[in-house]
């Protein structure tokens, strides 16, 4: 079994990435494979809505969006982290993340995710609840850990000795690991996922 984890910091070794290492090296000790994908620098354009993609199965822009689209299908887990900008994920993960979900329950249904955030001081919990909505909205398992999911500093340095920060990361990825293997056990057993009715849309004028 295989998890994602999608950096969307402009800092490829920064702060962020620290956490994911963290989460990283413990999955690894509890035999899971997993990739810290970082989605660069370059712009990224947000959705317009024009639903090509659901016809080609990828994003017209040809870019960092349609190289985790095809990651994505064959991994089991996924963890998204992202600085604090204004309270909020990064604009460029935002961004990301519009493009990547929209219209791909399939691509994301019950997998186990979960969002980290990396911030100086405040708008941590903001940024977190963001990013958590992507995965209410197509039925995925959200992994919790000890705390919020978050790490405090301005370097790599300062992130590490967030003791109690590091702790949750470890914490999170143990019970990603927890979940993946509870899911493969119902697997092997049997046990399918749960009965889906068609979507119903509610339109208000």
């Amino acid at each position: 079994m295989k998890v994602l984890l999608v950096n969307g910091s402009p800092h490829q070794y920064g702060c962020t990435y620290t956490a994911l290492k963290e989460i990283s090296d413990t999955l690894s000790k509890c035999n899971l494979e997993s990739e810290i994908f970082w989605i660069g620098t370059e712009p990224i354009a947000g959705c317009i809505g024009c639903s090509a993609c659901l016809k080609t199965g990828k994003c017209f822009r040809n870019d960092i969006v349609n190289d985790f689209i095809e990651k994505a299908a064959s991994v089991d887990g996924f963890v998204f982290g992202s600085p604090v900008h204004f309270a909020s994920s990064s604009g460029a993960l935002t961004s990301f993340m519009d493009r990547a979900f929209y219209g791909r329950r399939n691509l994301f249904e019950y997998k186990p995710a979960c969002a980290i955030v990396s911030c100086r001081r405040g708008g941590a919990t903001a940024a977190f609840d963001q990013i958590n909505k992507y995965f209410s909205m197509n039925s995925m398992f959200i992994v919790t850990s000890q705390y919020w999911n978050q790490v405090h500093g301005t370097t790599p340095d300062e992130v590490k000795k967030d003791l109690e920060g590091m702790q949750t990361m470890r914490t999170l990825a143990n019970n990603m690991a927890w979940l993946l293997n509870s899911i493969d056990i119902a697997k092997k057993t049997g046990l399918d996922y749960p009965k889906k009715e068609q979507p119903l849309k509610t339109n208000f004028i």
